[in-house]
């Protein structure tokens, strides 16, 4: 029966009544989860509607839907149950969510209640009805936006693969880090440049397509390496023929051409290009069938799961009594306040004197939600010239995170951008920053909650975690050490040596005047 079939089916009341019991309990559930969640499902509309990295996700829904229809007229054959391990899946999703809400961490939170989602088709419908739908269900981790951690190294490679082509066709230019110097000018391999919107996009189509078109799975597999490199280095060759055509017609004409290009016609021929080089390989048969009934039915394992029954009722009751522990745990732990002082100020360092802050190009770091925050320039007398930026923190939550992003040294929206890492530094991460003029600044970013200094997010949002977890009331701080000198690692490292252990000295800022 063709997809259209089974939904004139469901709608002319040919569903027994135990599929009909089983879809209405599946239905007001994911109701009631996507109600008790919906600041996280508003928040990934919002990015599906208005970034443009994310825009393709508008059609995920819709794909899911017919990868359902495709399936359902054979799993009308097997028998919805509750199925009681699913619980575990749920328990393990809520707690996820929990985690990342303690975090602030948004990304965590939104897997997790996808996953919710997914988990409640095993618990209403069972493991063997699961099986069936196992490729629908992986597909809704689609509606996840996810890719942004990916930028920086994906501007490197094209600034790379550009600089390479560049060499190739003769034209003389240089690259320091994201930036490519040539006789039209200086090119910039910015964020928007980047091709992330390009790759999270082909991703997508690629699983679709690998699990439509073939049955192998090592055929799937090389199809979905097509899918990650292809883009990559169609996307180089997209930032070389920008820089090429500026050689002739000028920077303008050459923007404009870029974007009409990889807007309207390169994307299409990149993936005309990879559906041609996979036609070939396709392996499976027009009208095949999406689903094995009969396997799942003869399937021993799953024999054996789908003895663990559990009532919808008490299904229901469980799952519910664990997101009210979870939302409760999160409330309480957003009350949490470490005690503030009430002002503080920066203070006198050994051999180095205040000096106003004026800066080339202005530049000052983002702490969205801090208590306190502090910038000044210091000055040793013998050349070093080093910028202060330190933000204290009551609490870590939802508007006020140090390692949320476009926060600290590289604000979103700002005149400056990314250049490169900068050299290693134990304890601080490392970034080489570029404002026009150029001005070229190194910042080197420490956080610090209780005992912990480091520069790595990661390592922050744990132990957020950790304290929230604990209901722990600490402080966090952000200490960001920056210079625009010619050789601004020396000063800043000349400056770390007259203030000692980094750690102690953040604190003795945080505890006020």
């Amino acid at each position: 029966m063709p997809p259209e079939g089974s939904l004139r089916l469901a709608a002319s009341g040919a569903l027994t009544p135990q599929w009909r019991a089983a879809l209405l309990r599946l239905g007001a559930l994911w109701g009631a989860l996507i109600l008790v969640f919906l600041p996280d499902w508003r928040a990934m509309a919002h990015q599906w509607w208005d970034s443009s990295t994310y825009t393709h996700i508008l059609f995920v829904p819709a794909i899911l839907v017919w990868l359902v229809a495709q399936r359902l007229p054979d799993l009308l054959r097997l028998r919805p149950q509750g199925w009681a391990p699913a619980l575990w899946l749920m328990g393990g999703a809520v707690l996820l969510w929990a985690l990342g809400a303690l975090a602030g961490f948004a990304q965590v939170t939104q897997i997790a209640v996808v996953a919710m989602l997914v988990g409640s088709v095993p618990l209403m419908l069972g493991p063997r009805l699961a099986a069936g739908l196992l490729f629908p269900l992986a597909y809704m981790g689609f509606l996840v936006p996810f890719g942004d951690e990916l930028v920086p190294l994906l501007q490197t490679i094209t600034a790379k693969l550009t600089i390479a082509l560049v060499h190739l066709t003769r034209i003389p230019a240089q690259i320091d880090g994201v930036f490519i110097a040539t006789p039209a000018g200086l090119f910039e391999v910015a964020e928007a440049c980047s091709g992330i919107k390009f790759l999270v996009a082909m991703l997508a189509f690629g699983a679709l397509a690998a699990h439509v078109c073939f049955v192998s799975w090592q055929r799937r597999a090389a199809f979905m390496v097509l899918c990650v490199v292809v883009p990559v280095l169609a996307n180089g060759v997209r930032a070389w023929g920008t820089v090429y055509v500026a050689q002739f017609y000028g920077r303008e004409v050459a923007g404009g051409v870029d974007h009409i290009i990889y807007g309207w016609f390169f994307f299409a021929a990149v993936i005309a290009a990879i559906i041609g080089a996979g036609w070939r390989w396709f392996d499976r048969p027009a009208g095949a069938a999406m689903v094995d009934v009969a396997r799942i039915e003869g399937s021993a394992l799953l024999e054996r799961l789908s003895a663990r029954v559990i009532s919808p009722a008490k299904a229901l009751g469980v799952l519910a009594a664990m997101v009210l522990v979870a939302q409760g745990w999160v409330l309480a732990a957003d009350g949490l306040a470490a005690p503030m002082p009430r002002q503080i100020g920066l203070p006198v360092v050994s051999g180095w004197s205040r000096m106003p802050y004026q800066p080339r190009q202005w530049w000052e770091p983002l702490a969205t939600g801090a208590d306190h925050r502090l910038l000044g320039r210091y000055s040793d007398g013998k050349g070093h010239t080093v910028d202060v930026f330190y933000a204290l923190y009551a609490a870590q939550g939802q508007g006020k995170k140090a390692g949320g992003y476009g926060e600290g040294a590289l604000p979103l929206g700002s005149q400056w951008a990314w250049k490169a890492n900068g050299p290693a530094v134990a304890d601080a991460k490392s970034d080489l920053l570029l404002a026009g003029g150029p001005t070229e600044r190194l910042a080197e970013t420490t956080y610090k909650t209780g005992d912990l200094v480091t520069g790595s997010n990661l390592q922050l949002k744990l132990a957020n975690i950790a304290d929230r977890v604990m209901l722990r009331r600490r402080a966090t701080m952000m200490l960001i050490l920056s210079s625009e000198d010619a050789a601004p690692e020396v000063s800043i490292a000349a400056f770390r040596a007259s203030t000692g252990a980094i750690g102690p000295w953040m604190d003795a800022l945080g505890k006020g005047l």
